[in-house]
């Protein structure tokens, strides 16, 4: 039996085409401090041709370890986090909890670039909510919650913690319930 962030592969590839333009709404910041640099636009291509049923799973991963390196290679928050939406985002092929790290990162980035609105985040996450389709929130719905389980991806738990955990947690609290 696979693990409960996995879902189906037909639910990932749902979920893919939402998460993919969670991270391309952001992927500018990141462009902006490297533009030479590719990887983030990869990984979300990568993520794109998954969602059409294109490459497999082990592609995929090797593009989001690129897209987290590039996250490593910049100094600019919101750049940072850009990179890691997209990390995230094509890390959504092996694993569908990968979404909501992309989303929230998306988030991230959107909120650090423009410091002085204090809304960025919150509107950031409404975007996301109302460009997901029905079929990716019943999809998402089945994904254990990441204010009940701290552990949602990976041992560290790292992204049910800070405000990605609570970025995370508000997008789970609005796929509400199966109309």
């Amino acid at each position: 039996m696979g693990s409960p962030q996995t879902l189906s592969e037909t639910d990932r590839q749902l979920v893919a085409v939402w998460a993919a333009d969670c991270a391309e709404r952001v992927l500018g910041f990141f462009e902006a401090e490297a533009p030479g640099d590719s990887r983030p636009r990869e990984a979300i291509a990568g993520l794109r041709a998954f969602a059409r049923g294109e490459p497999r799973v082990g592609p995929a991963r090797r593009l989001g370890f690129a897209a987290h390196a590039a996250a490593r290679e910049v100094t600019v928050p919101a750049a940072v986090a850009a990179a890691r939406a997209a990390g995230q985002a094509v890390s959504t092929a092996h694993m569908a909890a990968h979404a909501l790290g992309a989303a929230g990162y998306a988030a991230m980035a959107a909120g650090l670039a423009a410091p002085d609105q204090p809304n960025a985040v919150t509107e950031e996450t409404r975007w996301q909510l109302c460009h997901m389709p029905p079929a990716v929130k019943a999809a998402l719905r089945q994904l254990p919650s990441v204010v009940e389980r701290s552990s949602l991806l990976g041992s560290s738990g790292l992204l049910g913690k800070g405000l990605l955990g609570t970025v995370i947690g508000d997008l789970q609290a609005g796929l509400g319930d199966p109309a």
